[in-house]
């Protein structure tokens, strides 16, 4: 018996099985919960045939399009969650997206549209997701509630080449904390996974992430592999799990440790 049994569970953001968000999906499985993904546009094709590959491990419960600019999507997802479940116990946003104007060329050049783009599906998707499954969270059956977990990269430097996405993930950090705030009465705990790099399709639409690769291994005094999103994926599981079912509105920095060092 899984530390999830019996956790309906939606997993957005999982593409190919090389995204930490395949990884996660993977682990819920592993440890007992009927899990849903999401998909938008052309890549719900990709998370379709990424799911089959997930069959293996439990039951891929549904597989929903979501794409969180279009708030008929969201409301849509939500009916079908709650047609396919009746509650909803677990929610990871793993979801982030930045025009190439916002990384790798500084602050000063990008259009404010192009801002608004990557804020849109970055930080405020976070929001409007729990706001439209908060009805359904609040019927959660799990002890504790339910929980929202968000994958971050530590919002608190300025990383080269990361540019507006860092401020992004700032923001995503400060609105997971007044939404803990908003939701906790409802017993809905929301936490981010402040993940170290992890090479994947979406690193690689970053400018010079080998130098994440390849400063972080010395930075970390733990080590790190840009390959292995396994430590990643058992933190999201816990959080989402009973076990710290009194943690919430907190930034969980799975990176080796080099978040902390000079």
């Amino acid at each position: 018996m899984g530390i999830l049994t019996n956790h309906r569970i939606l997993v957005t953001g999982v593409l190919t099985d090389d995204s930490i968000a395949f990884s996660i999906a993977k682990r819920a499985l592993e440890e007992g919960a009927t899990v849903a993904l999401s998909g938008a546009g052309r890549g719900l094709s990709l998370t379709a045939r990424t799911a089959r590959k997930l069959a293996k491990f439990g039951e891929v419960g549904e597989i929903i399009e979501l794409d969180v600019t279009v708030p008929e999507q969201i409301a849509s997802a939500a009916t079908e969650i709650e047609a396919r479940f009746g509650r909803l116990d677990g929610l990871v946003h793993a979801i982030g997206y930045a025009p190439a104007s916002c990384l790798g060329s500084g602050m000063l050049t990008s259009p404010f549209s192009d801002v608004a783009t990557a804020m849109h599906v970055s930080t405020y998707s976070l929001a409007a997701l729990v706001g439209a499954f908060r009805p359904l969270m609040q019927k959660s059956e799990a002890l504790g509630g339910a929980s929202v977990v968000a994958l971050d990269f530590d919002g608190t430097r300025a990383y080269p080449m990361y540019d507006w996405m860092g401020v992004m993930k700032a923001g995503l950090e400060s609105l997971g904390r007044y939404l803990a705030r908003e939701v906790g009465p409802d017993h809905i705990r929301v936490n981010m996974v402040a993940a170290g790099p992890i090479r994947t399709i979406a690193a690689k639409s970053i400018p010079g992430f080998h130098v994440f690769e390849d400063t972080w291994q010395e930075r970390a005094p733990l080590g790190w592999d840009v390959n292995d999103s396994s430590a990643v994926a058992d933190t999201t599981v816990a959080l989402l799990s009973p076990l710290l079912r009194s943690t919430t509105a907190s930034i969980i920095h799975v990176d080796g440790g080099a978040h902390a060092m000079g």
